[in-house]
Order: structure tokens, then sequence, then C-alpha cells
């Protein structure tokens, strides 16, 4: 297969061409999208990014890392396990994913009602992430998520969302026990909460510790309230 030139071979000096030559390439973006919220390993890359083969991520791998925007190094739990992360520079690129899942949310064609990996989800919840002016001190909430794009669904992925009257945050970490709420669901069942009004506390795919009312707050603080002109919201399921 012939490599395709450059924008710069063309001579073609303007940086948002080159920034698609470095991340423009089918599939990159959507690897670089997986790492934004942390380390990887090849097959956990495999899982979330749906539809790429292991030739094609192979090669998406290599030329990240080739373009300084991915690393990648032993784990520290097994010698034989490599994880692939963004370097500082790649880092940066949510806030490109960021403008372009703003800008993309008014397109007519957009899926709405397909799903999501769990750290797209979270992805999607920190570029709507807003204040929560009513809240006199910040408040913690823990989250379990799991894909449901996998049957049966793997274990959870921890996240914990820090919500205070100066802004909202949403991170991919372990819940500590200074949680005031914590919500164990599906992704589907989330982006239907976070799509629409859905009722978390009567959904039979979602458990609530703690203050219910804090998982009405991050809702609030995370939900994308009009899909815009013509466009429905996902039902449930």
């Amino acid at each position: 297969m012939a490599e395709r030139r450059t924008y710069g071979s063309y001579n073609d000096g303007c940086a948002a061409a080159h920034a698609l030559d470095l991340v423009g390439d089918r599939w990159a973006m959507v690897v670089v999208r997986e790492l934004l919220l942390g380390p990887k390993r090849f097959v956990d890359l495999q899982n979330d990014v749906m539809g790429i083969g292991p030739t094609v991520l192979t090669r998406r791998l290599v030329d990240l890392v080739d373009r300084g925007v991915v690393q990648s190094r032993r784990s520290s739990t097994s010698s034989r396990s490599e994880l692939y992360e963004l370097t500082p520079w790649g880092c940066r690129l949510e806030e490109v994913n960021t403008a372009l899942a703003r800008w993309a949310v008014e397109s007519s064609a957009l899926p709405w009602d397909a799903d999501m990996s769990p750290d797209t989800l979270i992805l999607t919840m920190r570029a709507h992430a807003r204040p929560c002016p009513e809240l006199e001190e910040p408040v913690a909430v823990g989250l379990h998520l799991s894909d449901a794009r996998r049957h049966p669904h793997p274990d959870p992925v921890s996240y914990v969302a820090v919500l205070s009257a100066d802004g909202s945050s949403l991170t991919k970490t372990d819940i500590p026990q200074s949680t005031i709420a914590t919500l164990t669901t599906d992704t589907r069942t989330l982006k239907t909460a976070v799509l629409g009004d859905a009722d978390l506390t009567r959904h039979p795919d979602a458990a609530i510790s703690g203050d219910p009312t804090a998982i009405d707050t991050l809702l609030a603080a995370t939900r994308l309230d009009d899909p815009g002109p013509g466009r429905s919201l996902p039902g449930p399921g």
C-alpha cells in the first residue's frame, strides 16, 4: 500500500493541515480519545475501539508513537504487559476532542442512539461540565460504569466527579470513601440520562448508594439538555 502523502509535501504550510497529517488518519483520533483519561494496554484499546482490527491498531499506535503523540512503557504490575499513554503534548488533544464534540453535536446526522465506551461518555460529560452555583461546598460523586456494548458487561470502570460552584470535573480514578454518593450503571443508561431527563433513581439498570440528590446535581452539571432542532433524544435501552 502506497503511503499517503502529507499536506506539507504539496507545499501546504498550514499548521491545521499539519495537524491532520499527525492525527487525521482513520482511527487515529479515536485511539487518542481512548487514551485521554489514562494509559491502556493493547487489548484494552481493542475492546474500547470497536471495529478496529489488530493490524490497523498496531499501525496507528506505531504512527502515533513516531509522531510524538503516544508513548509506550512496561506495566509496573507485569513485565510482559505494555501500556500506551499520551505524551504531555498528546494530552493537549483533549482540547481538540472537546472542540470537535461541541461542533459535531449540531450535526443532523449525529448517531444519537449509538453507544459509547465508558471513557468516551465521561469525556462527553467533561466537555459539557459546568459550575453548580447552588453548592456551598464541593461534593464528590463516584461512578462505576460498565460498557453496554459488550455482553456480558465487563467489570465497571471507576470515575470521580467533583462538583462545586466554581466548576465541575470528572477523572478516572478509584472512588474514595469521601464521596457523597455513588452511581453504578452502564454506558447506555447513563447516556440516556445525560442526553435527556431519565430518572436514574427509578431506573432498573442503575443503583445509587448515598445521597441521590448528588446524582441529580451531577446530571444537571453535565447534561446536554437540547440536542438541537429536528433531533430527538434517545429513549432508554
